[in-house]
């Protein structure tokens, strides 16, 4: 599949770019949507490769195959599969987050090796090559609204075995991966999908803590790692994030770490980023002159690529950069599209395994971290009322969330609610008023990170908790963070998932009963 290789360096430059098919954000399409507006990009210039996003079960393999006929050169094809394929190709199988492995205690390395071959195994047959995982942070810090439950451990060490595990495994099962977000985006409190965050540690306290993961996925051949849109002003006093920086992406993941495969960017759309230039092309010109290899998430790459020919031309950017930075990429198709993995073209291949793993690493995850007065299990007899909390919502969002269904077929009697950002004092009041009465309470809590969305309980949300708390069997659960329960001291009883995905909501209802 590879005879065919770019010459010209306008072909080289091209092959740098990755665009994105199908969106979660509004307007939100799915990727059998945006096959047209693709396939027109294709025709006007040799892109290297796709990340997909909102992708169909029944759909997806179809339509990348369809766009691999219409490129002049093969797709290189990645996604955002941190909770594995399912994330990005609904309908297929949905993962907890990384944490819940690590709360499963001596299951995690297993359970995390056969989750990396399940998903590469499934993605594959799904037409896409890159994992844009695994999460090789340390969440070290406990505020993190876009890292936290993403990462698997709280402790350098932890995250380093998990990371090397997931990635081994992956590998080995034919599908490439990545370690993000380099070097290290978990101290941060702030979200660089919309902010510019500062981590102020020295390079001693960064080579204790945030560089043990990195150093352990570059020990198993990690084939790409991303760049974190994030200042460490200890490491390079510019200002500029890593993505921009040589002193970090040369200097130190090339030179002393003596990385050798390619360092990929995280989403150029992100205004961690976006506000460093005063547009794209001159955006992603400081990218590759710092050592990016791959711009991930172009927005214009026509107008990118017409930016990019003039830099190189007027000198600004050097040919031999960009040679480099092809010669990377094009090993990534040879990994690729002339391997000799075994692997299955049927999507459908392999799901009940995948649904049975995810239900089990569910199930390990579930941790009570309170129950002072012996509360559980509870009553399937007794009267349920049952809140959940959401931060935000998606246009994704299913009308009602699994846990209303779940408790339904596991009590008698449930009243079930769920608010969402948008305060209602009136269905509040009738919450409150049902809670003076309801023979146990449950109040379930969702405080996980996402891109461009709030982390954490509103003002009315934790006001809502405090008042139902005063209920004598109210059960506190976090469908996500264990600090969520650090504001609500007083809860009797307090269990975390680590994770909201469906899999984690139905084990929360085994464990109640």
């Amino acid at each position: 599949m590879l005879d065919n290789q770019p010459t010209t360096i306008r072909e080289k430059l091209a092959q740098l770019m990755f665009v994105r098919i199908g969106s979660n954000l509004p307007p939100v399409v799915t990727a059998d949507e945006d096959v047209a507006r693709v396939e027109e990009l294709l025709s006007e210039l040799p892109l290297g490769g796709l990340i997909l996003f909102n992708g169909r079960r029944k759909e997806t393999s179809a339509t990348l195959a369809q766009l691999q006929s219409k490129s002049e050169f093969p797709l290189l094809v990645g996604a955002d599969i941190e909770r594995g394929v399912g994330q990005q190709v609904l309908g297929h199988a949905v993962f907890p987050h990384a944490m819940a492995f690590d709360a499963s205690g001596p299951e995690a390395v297993p359970l995390a090796r056969e989750f990396a071959q399940v998903t590469a195994q499934m993605a594959r047959a799904n037409g896409i090559h890159i994992a844009f995982a695994p999460v090789a942070d340390v969440n070290s810090e406990p505020k993190n609204p876009i890292i936290a439950t993403r990462a698997f451990g709280n402790t350098p060490d932890r995250a380093a075995e998990l990371v090397a595990a997931s990635i081994e495994s992956a590998q080995a099962a034919g599908l490439l991966t990545t370690a993000k977000h380099f070097p290290g985006h978990g101290d941060t409190k702030d979200d660089s999908h919309s902010d510019l965050p500062l981590v102020e540690k020295s390079r001693e306290e960064l080579e204790a803590c945030e560089l043990v993961p990195f150093r352990a996925a570059i020990e198993q051949q990690v084939a790409l790692i991303m760049t974190a849109h994030v200042q460490y002003s200890q490491l390079d006093s510019s200002g500029n994030p890593a993505t921009l920086s040589s002193n970090i992406l040369t200097e130190i993941l090339r030179n002393e770490l003596n990385y050798k495969g390619v360092i990929v960017s995280d989403s150029l759309l992100m205004e961690g980023v976006k506000q460093q230039t005063d547009n794209e092309g001159d955006l992603a010109i400081a990218a590759i002159n710092a050592g990016v290899d791959l711009l991930l998430d172009v927005a214009d790459p026509v107008a990118t690529l017409a930016s990019l020919e003039k830099a190189v031309s007027a000198g600004q950017l050097q040919a031999d950069r960009v040679e480099e930075a092809f010669d990377r990429v094009w090993n990534l198709k040879r990994m690729v599209f002339e391997g000799n993995t075994p692997r299955s073209s049927n999507p459908e291949e392999g799901e009940e395994a995948a649904i049975q793993l995810a239900e089990r690493a569910a199930r390990g995850a579930v941790t009570v971290v309170n129950n002072t007065e012996g509360m559980l299990p509870l009553s399937k007899e007794k009267s349920l009322l049952a809140v959940l909390l959401k931060p935000f919502t998606t246009s994704l969002d299913d009308q009602e969330q699994p846990l209303a269904s779940a408790l339904r077929s596991r009590f008698d009697a449930v009243n079930y609610f769920e608010l969402g950002p948008e305060s209602d004092e009136a269905l509040t009041a009738k919450i409150l008023k049902q809670a003076e009465s309801a023979e146990q309470v449950l109040v379930a809590m969702i405080v996980k990170p996402a891109a461009w969305h709030r982390f954490g309980l509103s003002e009315e949300h934790a006001t809502l908790t405090k008042a139902l708390l005063m209920n004598p069997n109210c059960v506190l659960v976090s469908l996500g963070t264990r600090e969520a329960f650090d504001p609500f001291p007083e809860a009797k009883v307090q269990i975390c998932t680590f994770s909201d995905v469906p899999v984690s909501q139905r084990a929360l209802v085994e464990a109640l009963v």
